[in-house]
């Protein structure tokens, strides 16, 4: 019997440093885009259903796709909330640690427990710093978009509220046409440029805008200001509506707002953003009367997407219930180069009318026309803010992810991995002797 048992004994991890040399990362790819392609899901939907929206395509330009993984990778930490943040640095920490358990080697073992420690301690920092990479590059480094097209001449493609340098917390160096370039390059054609405390921003861009809307993507003035406690941004503050806020430009003044409001057609337009209190609403009570006259549904913020996917139902009734207009914000301050979501509006005639026309037209409509006024089409990503799913953040948007792929984007992961998986193997490959 003893010398049946020291072979089955010595065999055993014979079997582990097989398993252990399988090249798993490349086959758990291979597996999750063949298991998610039944799956498929369009990569924008409808913010307020759910649904598909028949008037809108996200399109992925050739240097979008030929980067493949890397913009799917980066467009989806771009748009994680800071939940799934969270969820998502405390997950690679503790798989870096298995892994590292998994595949741990007798030298390793065999030191003393303080030099143990310390080679953990280096290989954890590494880690971070790898990490923290990825976010710097996804935040700061220009990389293709993903754009949307809508269909028809008269649907136009609106982000409400942006940012600039002059804002506290803009990217230090994002100038007014940093923003049209950004917005352009994601399908926009109407930005408004809502910086804190300043319209500097807002004019510089309305200085440049080209006089024709529709050849190039159009700034317009607002403001983010605070009204009874509730940020809010203001549209054409600059132009027509200076007088409602303080000295400050931080506040609104409540009875010059009210006093704006007495003439019919011309109230000031309000738009509640996100981060905010849901129950801090207040719509106007009619033709004349002050109030908030759409509500952001998506804001593109971490903290706000956290807000967006948790208080989605309570948006939507009360917009539903007071018939107001529901919008979104990608509230860029300079980082990242990915688009949350677009307000779609119907304009008639919006192509090659001047830009003074086109916001306009805007404010009519939204004061006018309600919740049906407009759609938010919103780039799909899994949601597992509720407290229950956040622990399962990362294999839930990962698959998401897989599943909001085209069939071209199949086949560049594909190419990607087989090409990577042959580098890889290349120097074991070159150490073997002839004829092995």
């Amino acid at each position: 019997m003893p010398r049946d048992v020291a072979p089955r004994a010595a065999s055993t991890p014979r079997r582990f440093d097989r398993l252990r040399r399988l090249p798993w990362l490349p086959l758990l790819i291979i597996a999750l885009l063949l298991l998610s392609a039944p799956f498929a899901v369009d990569p924008i939907r409808d913010a307020a259903t759910g649904g598909p929206l028949a008037d809108a395509t996200l399109r992925r330009s050739g240097g979008y796709l030929l980067l493949g993984p890397i913009s799917a990778v980066l467009d989806t930490i771009t748009l994680l909330s800071v939940r799934q943040h969270v969820a998502l640095v405390v997950t690679l920490v503790l798989g870096w640690a298995l892994w590292w358990w998994w595949t741990r080697r007798e030298v390793d073992l065999a030191l003393p427990m303080t030099r143990r420690a310390v080679r953990v301690a280096a290989r954890v920092g590494i880690a971070l710093a790898v990490l923290a990479g990825v976010y710097a590059v996804a935040l700061l480094v220009p990389r293709p978009m993903a754009v949307l097209d809508t269909a028809g001449p008269n649907l136009v493609a609106i982000d409400f509220h942006a940012h600039t340098k002059y804002s506290h917390d803009g990217r230090w160096n994002w100038e007014a046409e940093d923003v049209r370039a950004w917005h352009r390059k994601a399908g926009f054609d109407v930005v408004y440029i809502a910086d804190h405390r300043s319209f500097d921003g807002a004019r510089e861009g309305w200085a440049n805008n080209p006089t024709e809307s529709g050849t190039e993507t159009v700034l317009l003035p607002a403001i983010e200001a605070v009204w009874k406690g509730e940020h809010v941004i203001v549209l054409d503050a600059d132009r027509m509506y200076r007088g409602i806020l303080d000295a400050s430009l931080r506040d609104i003044d409540d009875d010059a707002l009210r006093l704006a409001s007495l003439v019919t057609g011309n109230e000031p337009v309000l738009i509640w953003t996100i981060p905010g209190t849901v129950s801090g609403i207040r719509t106007p009570k009619g033709p004349g009367t002050p109030g908030v006259r759409a509500l952001e549904i998506v804001d593109g913020s971490p903290r706000g997407l956290t807000q967006s996917r948790l208080d989605r139902a309570r948006i939507v009734h009360i917009a539903d219930s007071t018939d107001v207009a529901l919008v979104a914000g990608s509230d860029s301050h300079g980082w990242g180069y990915a688009a949350s979501a677009w307000t779609l509006m119907l304009i008639p005639g919006w192509r090659g009318a001047p830009p003074e026309e086109v916001s306009k037209a805007i404010s009519a409509t939204l004061r006018n026309s309600g919740r049906e006024t407009t759609r938010v089409a919103e780039r799909y990503v899994a949601d597992t803010d509720d407290a229950l799913l956040v622990p399962f953040t990362v294999p839930i948007v990962t698959w998401g992810m897989f599943r909001s792929l085209s069939a071209d984007e199949r086949i560049v992961w594909f190419a990607w991995v087989a090409a990577l998986t042959m580098l890889a193997r290349l120097p074991a490959m070159r150490r073997r002797a002839p004829g092995e």
